[in-house]
């Protein structure tokens, strides 16, 4: 990992960080070599990609923010600080695939029993899409006196804020059907070898749209936009 640090200097601060991993072994967790064992086949000894292996990941912050009072080097309009105590903060996380193991044939990922199918390559041998993401938020922070005694007056603080996660509202494949590397279609309804079972059903049509309703996974896609307005009260 490199990573560089720019503190605070005047309005702005700044972090960026790229990490190169490479992370390989025989099993991607403990009970990775379970099945092999229970079969009585022999132990891995050739290491593959571990399934968390993200290549290359880069992460930026960048966070302008206006100070108040003697502070402040922002517009003003007569005695108002226009920006005071407000700030803007950026958040961008880049990332490459993780791997997964391809599949020759289709196995119908939506049914209750999948069918099995040999691998296309080797283990972990493909990759999943990059993945964007820039997070914006903008808050102003505001400070409230209270009580009766000068002396004994105490502070409040407000902070007000708008969060706007995923900005572009980039669609993010977190993961894909391994016979097709596309996270909302298995290529079981388009497989030739399929079609004569898939005929045989009640309803073909009925199975077909059923069958596309499961396979669209909404959790094999990351988080949409979102914004969200909120307040923070500490005292």
């Amino acid at each position: 990992t490199i990573s560089y640090d720019l503190r605070r200097t005047g309005n702005i601060r700044m972090t960026a960080a790229y990490t190169l991993q490479f992370a390989n072994g025989t099993g991607s967790d403990a009970t990775s070599a379970l099945g092999l064992v229970n079969s009585g086949e022999p132990n891995l000894k050739v290491i593959f990609p571990y399934s968390y292996d993200q290549r290359h990941g880069f992460n930026i912050v960048v966070d302008y923010r206006y100070g108040s009072g003697k502070d402040y080097n922002g517009p003003k309009i007569g005695n108002f600080e226009v920006f005071g105590n407000t700030g803007l903060n950026l958040v961008t996380n880049i990332g490459s695939g993780t791997p997964y193991s391809g599949l020759k044939i289709p196995v119908g990922d939506a049914l209750l029993t999948p069918n099995s199918s040999q691998l296309d390559g080797t283990l972990n041998g493909s990759r999943k899409p990059w993945q964007y993401r820039l997070d914006l938020q903008l808050d102003r922070n505001f400070s409230f006196e209270f009580g009766k005694d000068e002396d004994k007056k105490k502070v409040a603080y407000m902070n007000v804020y708008l969060r706007v996660t995923n900005i572009f509202n980039i669609i993010n494949t977190l993961n894909v059907y391994r016979a097709t590397g596309t996270p909302d279609d298995d290529g079981y309804l388009a497989a030739s070898q399929y079609e004569a079972s898939i005929q045989n059903q009640l309803d073909e049509q009925s199975f077909r749209d059923y069958y596309q309703l499961k396979v669209v996974n909404p959790y094999n896609f990351g988080i949409p936009r979102t914004i969200r307005l909120g307040v923070m009260f500490n005292f």
